[in-house]
């Protein structure tokens, strides 16, 4: 199937150069870029991103606590069906089915994508990512443009049970400490696939799980620099096997 009329990648942008830093959105640009289908990003700062979202149609990506929606990028528009969807995986599979790649190349093999949902749930999970947050949500608070960051942190206050930036971001000795905790959580991820050969996930074939791998991989790299203790230290993670992702993964990182 054609498009020929691009698709709407709704975002938040940065004072990056290319605006892109989000691991979430990041994941569906990856397939996008890689799908070969044709979009353009439109870009919303975070207290536009519920009103965005309301005027396409697109559903709440979840619910708050208190019962209220709560809107979120990435979410996508798609001009040639008038479809509108919200939530990384749920976009995935609407291209998966809308707009499917031929087998050999399609981002989700048959029968994997309940082990990539599976997958990718166990990443999210306190023992494997929530470490990195306190540093990347305090890293990403400096990149975003200033009318995002108090909407920004207060979307992110129940992550910490409702404390302050200043009161969860690690800090002097507690610091190296807390950051080996981030290793750690990478170190789970690789050994859910240590014995596969290749780059990627499945060894030599790229599926949609890898995109969320390299998001968060990007992530530290963008917020923190290149030339940070931190990314310098990822690099030697797992054999430097994240930096390796990443590089692999760079020809499917165009900002449209």
């Amino acid at each position: 199937m054609t498009t020929p009329v691009e698709i709407h990648l709704y975002d938040a942008p940065s004072k990056l150069s290319d605006k892109a830093w989000s691991p979430n959105p990041w994941k569906i640009r990856y397939a996008l870029n890689y799908m070969k289908i044709p979009y353009r990003t439109i870009w919303v700062e975070y207290p536009e991103i519920a009103p965005a979202c309301i005027k396409i149609g697109a559903p709440p990506s979840r619910m708050n606590p208190d019962g209220s929606p709560y809107y979120s990028v990435p979410t996508i528009y798609d001009p040639n069906t008038g479809k509108a969807i919200s939530d990384s995986e749920k976009i995935m599979e609407y291209l998966e089915s809308t707009y499917p790649s031929p087998p050999e190349r399609s981002l989700v093999p048959a029968g994997t994508w309940p082990l990539q949902l599976a997958f990718i749930h166990a990443i999210f999970t306190p023992s494997v990512i929530l470490p990195l947050l306190p540093f990347a949500i305090t890293r990403s608070t400096m990149i975003l443009n200033e009318v995002s960051v108090p909407h920004f942190l207060e979307a992110r206050k129940p992550l910490f049970g409702g404390r302050s930036l200043a009161e969860v971001e690690p800090k002097g000795e507690s610091r190296a400490t807390e950051w080996k905790k981030v290793e750690e959580g990478f170190g789970i991820i690789n050994s859910w696939t240590a014995e596969q050969k290749g780059t990627f996930l499945m060894g030599d074939r790229v599926i949609y799980v890898d995109f969320v791998v390299a998001g968060l991989v990007r992530w530290i790299r963008l917020i923190f620099g290149e030339d940070s203790e931190e990314w310098r230290s990822v690099k030697t993670w797992h054999g430097g096997r994240w930096e390796r992702l990443v590089n692999e993964l760079e020809q499917y990182t165009t900002v449209v």
